[in-house]
């Protein structure tokens, strides 16, 4: 459609339409890097905000404290190393005015401000589908017609109203610290209520407490707050940054947090009581909100028990800080995980609590009945007050968006109808049903779990190229597909499940607006994991997005940009990083030693109740064993494990970390066989030496603690073989008896022609190449149809109960699978795990894999119930798994 005819659609009595390519709402940190990105890609766009200046969340909240968490040479724009050097941070952390002259300085070093409209707010904004472009209604000047809408809103612009009965009534001053007045509000002499203990309240507070006749503060729920420590950016951080500035700023690119910390390999139970404190008091006295969340040890953000020893260490110097005992239990939070709530930094904030003129109210013990005329009264009594403060935080990511004006996208579709349930997006950026219409760290995206400065940056540079290869291929609108937004969002509950954020209501999750449905927003995955995704979608041909040209083309290459689960996506990008030699190269000595110094990178597992050796007999020789004892007073039922490696690699001990988070949340005994090896012993030797194994340790149960009776079998890969093979062994041979078979990811059959060895032959670690040496080390062509090493093609019936575990990208997944179903046919009780998203290594990689923790809960439910046991609860951590976060150790396993 002509432009001419698309300003007349969008006139309105204010006049015709301004043209532009792009419309930009916000100019703060993201809106300003926007215009600068657009202008040099030769893109005409506008901003527009409904604050007077530039500045976004800095231009309105001005309340007294208020100053970022970030440290300041991190949370700056990075795009220009010229700009970089030409502005010099007074603090380590600036206060609100200097963030804010920063912001200024910017806009006008690039004549910003010349595209942007100030005190205009968006009061619609609609998809028009015949000249493809959107309309957008404003209640200051002409409307606007783009073709593309990108909202830099910011996560956290919208304040959240009070809910309590009576605001209207009070007679004195009230304020909000998200819209501060400009000009500032003078407290002296003044009986304050603060109400809230987020942020800024406690940014807020002691500086308040200072002014203030009396302040009394109404506390809901205690936060975490952390010493801040300001003054000059550190010496450390600063030299780091000016040896190679490019490499600091690239770190943090493609760290986790967006700030260049490394990733913490030790766990928390691998470190003595004084370690932990020595690393915590350490971090204490650094005063860096990111310093103490990552680099403590590597499980605090994933497992209770590790976090736990992090809130006991906070507690211990709130109760310091605080001389009143009961004001300090208060302050001290014990409802959700450190980290799960954004911590705070803190300037004198628990110190001002030993003020004569300070007052706490625990809300949780003496709850707001109403705001009155004269002051605030509660449960237990009245508080007469001139000015309340309400920092009661903000309509978080979702409500930043939503709060600016209606979104109509294609077919009149409503994006408030489309979030009704939560929000729906592809990578934090773009919604289905909304062409042309990006979010700048939109919810999907890390966004307020990273560093800011940079997540904008990376989204600001994503959606400015994209939009530019648009124009240069000649298309003209740009959408993500169903498929690709339900695929994103099944992979940030993944996500979701790798930290504990999923154990604390939160503005993170919407806890804290009433009847907002609750999610986590925010993408966990990390900042460096989500920037690689994003470049996987350029460079797999736009997957997930279907282009469309102004002459009907159409190019949809639609799909799934991340179907593995996080953290084995991370374990696989990382080993393939390490451009390992196959390990069918090594040898079989050579392949043996890679894994044994393999294994030693990586914690052993959890401390359980005894660990120990032995040896058993068998034809022609000994076998060695491991046993691994619960805490518990015995005897315990008996597992017999048999260990992974393909017939030819790892030993009694390769399992440990399986072995022992088994034991953990089964209460059993395991006993570990070291079988023998091929080549050196080929089939059946391995098979018939995991009978004996069953058949001794069941006759001398009561000699190694266990209870007698009857045993179970289990083992993973090669040993979920060996496993199957014993239970039809033991049938046909008169005992032991087995009361049931944990089969994970086994071998049951020789055939390559099944579609998983297909679809999962390269890139999975495990190997179809692999498979094939494994299979020639072990047996002969001629005997691989004995079911003693393919029990698939053995007599099935009459087995005891199992649970067969398969994994989604494994050459080996079609065979358990087949094994399972034709043991259920043959009348077999049969329990399946199809694990989406995993690959073969997923289950005995405990100490990195987290996402396969509700599988290992799986697993041992049913041997309990297949050993007559009642359910038992698991771990204490919050995963019951306790183990450390993606990627922890296996960087240091394989150096």
């Amino acid at each position: 459609m002509p432009d001419a005819m698309v300003a007349t659609r969008a006139s309105d009595e204010r006049g015709t339409a301004q043209q532009v390519d792009v419309a930009v709402v916000g100019a703060g940190f993201a809106g300003l890097y926007l215009l600068h990105r657009l202008r040099k890609a030769g893109f005409s766009a506008v901003g527009l905000d409904e604050a007077g200046d530039v500045g976004g969340t800095w231009y309105w909240n001005r309340y007294p404290g208020a100053r970022c968490d970030i440290q300041t040479i991190d949370y700056s724009y990075t795009f220009d190393p010229e700009l970089e050097t030409a502005w010099t941070w007074s603090e380590k952390y600036a206060t609100q005015p200097e963030i804010l002259r920063y912001l200024g300085f910017v806009a006008d070093r690039y004549d910003l401000r010349r595209d942007i409209r100030f005190k205009t707010k968006v009061t619609e904004a609609r998809w028009d589908e015949a000249s493809g472009r959107w309309l957008i209604t404003t209640d200051n000047g002409p409307p606007v017609c783009c073709r593309h809408y990108i909202m830099a809103t910011g996560c956290l612009s919208a304040p959240k109203p009070p809910e309590i009965d009576g605001v209207k009534d009070f007679k004195g001053e009230v304020y909000f610290t998200g819209r501060w007045p400009h000009d500032g509000v003078d407290l002296t002499g003044k009986r304050v209520a603060v109400i809230g203990t987020g942020s800024s309240a406690i940014q807020s507070i002691p500086v308040i407490a200072e002014q203030a006749a009396h302040l009394t503060v109404f506390q809901r729920t205690p936060n975490f707050a952390l010493p801040a420590h300001n003054g000059p950016a550190p010496a450390d951080r600063m030299s780091l940054l000016q040896s190679d500035r490019a490499a600091y700023r690239e770190q943090a690119r493609q760290s986790m947090a967006g700030v260049p910390y490394p990733q913490q390999t030790v766990v928390s139970w691998q470190l003595s009581d004084a370690e932990r404190r020595e690393r915590f008091e350490r971090a204490w006295a650094a005063g860096d909100l990111v310093h103490i969340l990552t680099q403590l040890w590597a499980d605090q953000a994933v497992d209770v028990d590790g976090n736990k020893i992090v809130q006991d260490l906070i507690r211990e110097k709130i109760r310091v800080a605080v001389k009143d005992p009961e004001t300090a239990a208060a302050l001290m939070p014990d409802d959700h995980p450190f980290g799960a709530k954004r911590p705070c930094l803190e300037t004198n904030y628990y110190a001002t609590y030993n003020r004569p003129n300070v007052t706490l109210v625990n809300l949780r013990k003496e709850p707001i009945k109403a705001i009155t005329a004269s002051g605030i009264s509660t449960s237990g009594r009245s508080f007469d007050l001139d000015v309340i403060v309400f920092a009661t935080g903000f309509d978080a990511m979702t409500g930043a968006i939503r709060a600016v004006h209606p979104i109509t996208g294609r077919g009149g579709k409503s994006l408030s109808d489309v979030w009704a349930q939560g929000p729906q997006t592809y990578l934090g950026l773009t919604v289905e049903g909304f062409p042309n219409f990006f979010m700048i760290t939109g919810p999907g995206s890390p966004s307020v779990l990273s560093n800011m400065a940079v997540s904008i940056e990376q989204h600001v540079d994503w959606v400015v190229d994209r939009l530019a290869s648009l124009r240069d291929a000649g298309f003209t609108t740009i959408e993500p597909t169903e498929t690709a937004q339900a695929g994103w969002n099944r992979h940030m509950a993944d996500c979701s499940m790798l930290t504990l954020h999923r154990l604390a209501n939160t503005w993170y999750t919407g806890a804290n607006v009433p009847g907002k449905v609750q999610g986590l927003m925010p993408y966990t995955g990390g900042v460096g994991p989500y920037r690689s995704i994003c470049d996987e979608v350029v460079s797999r041909g736009m997957l997930g997005f279907k282009l469309t040209g102004p002459d009907g083309t159409v190019q949809c290459n639609d799909g799934e940009v991340v179907r593995l689960q996080p953290d084995v996506r991370l374990v696989l990008n990382l080993l393939a990083s390490l451009n390992l030699p196959p390990i069918e190269s090594m040898g079989a000595l050579g392949a043996r030693a890679f894994v044994n110094e393999f294994n030693k990178g990586r914690p052993a597992g959890r401390p359980i109740g005894e660990i120990v050796d032995g040896t058993l007999p068998v034809a022609d020789g000994a076998l060695p064993y491991r046993v691994y004892k619960p805490a518990t007073p015995g005897p315990h039922p008996v597992v017999v494990y048999f260990h992974g490696g393909g017939w030819v690699l790892g030993d009694e001990q390769s399992d440990e970390p399986f072995c022992r988070d088994m034991v953990r949340r089964t209460g059993m005994m395991f006993v570990s066989v070291g079988y023998r090896h091929a080549p050196e012993h080929r089939f059946p030797t391995a098979a018939e030496d995991g009978y004996a194994a069953t058949r001794w340790i069941a006759e001398h149960a009561a000699e190694l603690g266990g209870r007698p009776g009857p045993v179970l079998v289990a083992g993973w890969s090669a040993g979920g073989n060996i496993a199957a093979v014993t239970c039809q062994l033991a049938r046909d041979r008169g005992g032991p008896a087995i009361a049931g078979q944990l089969l994970v990811c086994p071998v049951t059959d020789c055939s390559f022609d099944r579609p998983s060895y297909n679809e999962n032959g390269t890139a999975y670690f495990l190997t179809r190449s692999l498979m094939y040496w494994f299979w020639d080390l072990y047996c002969s062509p001629a005997d691989r149809t004995d079911p003693r090493v393919a029990p698939l093609r053995g007599k099935v019936a009459g087995l005891p109960p199992a649970l067969v575990v398969t994994c989604e990208f494994d050459p080996l997944r079609d065979e358990g699978i087949a094994y399972a179903e034709a043991m259920a046919v043959a009348g077999v009780p049969v329990e399946q795990l199809k694990a989406r998203g995993h690959f073969h290594s997923s289950f005995a990689m405990v100490d990195v894999v987290i996402t396969g923790v509700s599988g290992r809960v799986q697993m041992a439910e049913a041997l309990r119930r297949f050993a007559g046991l009642p359910p038992k609860i698991s771990g204490s951590d919050g995963h019951g798994d306790g183990h450390a976060s993606p990627r922890h150790e296996i960087a240091a396993a394989a150096s």
